[in-house]
This record gives C-alpha cells, sequence and structure tokens, in this order.
C-alpha cells in the first residue's frame, strides 16, 4: 500500500503541475490520475488502499471543510444571508425537478426512481468548489461583495438538503414507512442541529486553547480529530436525530475565527500546507470511483439529461441573484460555481443499486443510476473547475487592502510564533 500510496503522490504533483502550466486548475489532473490508476482501467493501486479510500476521502473533504469554515466571515456572511439561502434550495429544486420530469422519457425511468436520480445529481460538489472559492478569498478576489464566501456557503447547506430529501425518496422506494412530512422537516432541524453542535464545539475549544495555549500544531491535530468525530457522530445519531456534520464542521472553525483571529490564523495556515497532501487523496481517491464503461452506458440520453438538469439548475442559480448588487458577469460566474459534481455523486450514486440488490428488486433501474451519476462526474467536474478558474480569474475584482485575507494574516502569525 505504501508504494502505490508514494506512486500516486508523485504521479499527482507531476500532473498538477502540467496542468496548471496549461492553465487548468490541478485538481482536474489529480481526478485524471484517479480514473487511469483505479481499478476500471489500469487498476495498479493497490486493493488495501482502495480498501480505505472513503475513509481517506472524508479526512481529506474535512480539512478543505475546516478550511472553508476559518474563512467565513460573520459580516460577511451577515450581507449575504438571504442569497446563500436561496442558493442552498431553489437551484437544487429545479434541477431534481427536471430530472424527474424527463428521465422517464429519456432513460425508460419511473418518476420515483428518477426523483432519486434527480436529488442524487443535484448536490454540488464541495471538493470541487470549496478549494477554488477558498483561494479566491485569499487572492481577495469578490471579497468585496463577498462572492466566494456566498458560494461557499451556499453549496454547503445544498448538499444537506438534497441528501436529507434522498434518504426519504429510497426509503419509500424500498417499501419502508416513511413519512415525507418528517422528512421535510428533518432539513432545517438537520442544518440548525449541525450548525449549532459545530458552534458550541468551537467555543469549547476556543476556551481550552485559551486557558491551555497549546501549539498550533496540537489545535490542528485536535480540530480535526474531533471533526472526525462529528462525521461519524452523524452516522451513529442518524436514526434518532437528523444533524447535519459538515455543517457542524465548517462552523467550528467559523466560530474560531470570530472570537479569536489569531487562533484561526495559526489553524488555517497549518490546514493549509495538510491541504496539500489532502487535496491529492481527494481527488485522486474519486477518481478511482469512476467507472468509465459504466458512465457511457447510458450514451447520449445520459449526457442529454445532465445537460437540461443544468440548464433548470442554472435558471435557479440566476433567479436567486435577482435584485442582489452582483453583476451580470458575476451572476454568470455564480451559475458556472453551481456547475460541478464529483464527491455526493461518487459516495451515494451506487447505493440505490446496493439496496435495490438487498431488497431483491430489480436492479435495472440501480444500474441506469450509478451510470448517470458515474457519467456527471465525468462532464462537470473537470469542465466545471476549470470553467470556475477562468471566469473567476477574468470576473472577480480584487478587494482593496481593507479586505485583508485570512491567507496573508496566516503567513503573519506564522511569522510571528513559528509554531
Amino acid at each position: 500500500m505504501a508504494v502505490s500510496l508514494a506512486e500516486l503522490i508523485l504521479l499527482s504533483l507531476l500532473v498538477d503541475w502540467m496542468f496548471r502550466k496549461l492553465r487548468i486548475p490541478g485538481l482536474v489532473g489529480m481526478l485524471f490520475v484517479g480514473v487511469v490508476l483505479g481499478p476500471y482501467v489500469l487498476g495498479n493501486l493497490n486493493p488495501a488502499l482502495l480498501a480505505i479510500s472513503a475513509d481517506l476521502r472524508k479526512i481529506a473533504l474535512i480539512v478543505i471543510l475546516l478550511r472553508a469554515g476559518f474563512e467565513l466571515s460573520g459580516k460577511t456572511l451577515a450581507r449575504i444571508g438571504k442569497m446563500a439561502a436561496l442558493l442552498s434550495c431553489v437551484p437544487a429544486i429545479l434541477e431534481a425537478a427536471a430530472v424527474t420530469l424527463l428521465a422517464p422519457r429519456f432513460l425508460g425511468l419511473t418518476y420515483m426512481e428518477s426523483a432519486i436520480l434527480g436529488c442524487i445529481l443535484a448536490a454540488v460538489s464541495p471538493a470541487v468548489v470549496v478549494p477554488l472559492m477558498i483561494n479566491f478569498i485569499e487572492r481577495r478576489m469578490g471579497a468585496k461583495k463577498g462572492i466566494p464566501t456566498l458560494v461557499l456557503a451556499a453549496s454547503s447547506v445544498d448538499d444537506v438538503f438534497v441528501i436529507v430529501i434522498y434518504s426519504g425518496l429510497i426509503g419509500i422506494y424500498l417499501g419502508q414507512k416513511v413519512s415525507i412530512a418528517s422528512k421535510l422537516m428533518a432539513i432545517p432541524v438537520s442544518i440548525i442541529l449541525g450548525i449549532i453542535v459545530g458552534l458550541c464545539l468551537g467555543w469549547v475549544l476556543y476556551l481550552l486553547f485559551k486557558r491551555f495555549n497549546p501549539r498550533a500544531t496540537k489545535r490542528v491535530l485536535t480540530v480535526l480529530a474531533l471533526s472526525v468525530l462529528l462525521i461519524r457522530a452523524e452516522h451513529g445519531l442518524e436514526n434518532i436525530v437528523p444533524f447535519a456534520a459538515l455543517l457542524a464542521v465548517m462552523s467550528v472553525g467559523f466560530i474560531i475565527l470570530e472570537k479569536n483571529e489569531h487562533y484561526a490564523h495559526e489553524i488555517s495556515a497549518k490546514l493549509g500546507k495538510i491541504w496539500v497532501f489532502a487535496e491529492i487523496i481527494l481527488f485522486t481517491m474519486v477518481g478511482t470511483q469512476v467507472n468509465v464503461q459504466v458512465a457511457f452506458k447510458t450514451g447520449f440520453a445520459g449526457a442529454a439529461l445532465i445537460g437540461l438538469a443544468l440548464i433548470a439548475r442554472s435558471v435557479g442559480t440566476y433567479l436567486c441573484l435577482l435584485g442582489s448588487n452582483l453583476t451580470t458577469k458575476e451572476r454568470l460566474f455564480v451559475v458556472i460555481s453551481y456547475i460541478p459534481k464529483a464527491t455526493v455523486q461518487a459516495a451515494i450514486g451506487a447505493a440505490p443499486l446496493a439496496a435495490m440488490k438487498l431488497a431483491g428488486l430489480n436492479t435495472g433501474p440501480g444500474e441506469v443510476i450509478l451510470a448517470v451519476a458515474v457519467l456527471s462526474i465525468i462532464l462537470t467536474a473537470p469542465l466545471g473547475a476549470w470553467a470556475i478558474s477562468i471566469t473567476g480569474n477574468k470576473i472577480l475584482q480584487v478587494a482593496p487592502p481593507e479586505f485583508t485575507d485570512s491567507y496573508q494574516a496566516a503567513s503573519e502569525s506564522e511569522a510571528k510564533n513559528g509554531s
């Protein structure tokens, strides 16, 4: 396993450098490395490494979500709150609705099966979007209007929204006694409880850091370990109380930043260094989940469905921004930022197929759902990442010096403390 990991790191670093030279986000190259070396193409990776890929992806995602939390300014969130709330659900609803209405005609699925597919496709990828938004925040691009922060906050809630609805629909499909009303109620409960738990944990950590003043590296390890436990707690409590652990993780970083910028900047700087490794793990491991042969089983029909659903999503995104102080080009950037799919699709794309097998149902619809989910990753993750990078650099304006970014502050903090 160690040899496979070493080969993966070296090749990813090389491809990352090559793609950046071509002005394409390095994460696109890492995705392709994972696809090529994964079990569905060359099969060069050690099975032991693939066996723990889900845990590795989870830890890497925690790293980037923590970084996102440390970039969420309370003042900026107060300005963009209404838009973020709309963006967290309206685009996803329109995309899922489009898939529900069109998939029976395009793919021969029932409306219920189409709705399940719609929920899987409607989730934007935090793995792709969050790192790119953090990069813009660090360069103060779009900071004056809080555009990257808007995308960060809204896209994170978007995932929670569609996953909760998906769990309700799959339960109904399998014949379980599921109350739609209770599932809908679970969405705000999950979001609010996740944020409250994260804020409370972050507050406690702030008090402990203030009392014992551990070195920055130990603070990072503590925050990381507790964030992993938050994810575990979500799974342990899923049948008792809904709880959005990913939002809790982000909230930990947010409250520490609000209470003590010095601590937050130190931790953020350390996480930035960890991200160099975590980024490779996250995107290559997502790539290993992509079965190219399965993806193209649905052919043009699957691609057309994804394209039409994205149009519906884009219309919803644009409508949410009407009346805002964003220019037409800035609204276009937000629309493009809501395109990439990878994380959720890789995580639960195969879940309906597995559930259908377990229930003794016809697995044909599950195979179609998996194929379209994988195809959505292939079509939208690389193109979406590239489009975000290109349009962001052209459209977003660099904020004045008073909008000091946390990256600069973190660097100054590290230089002073050397911890």
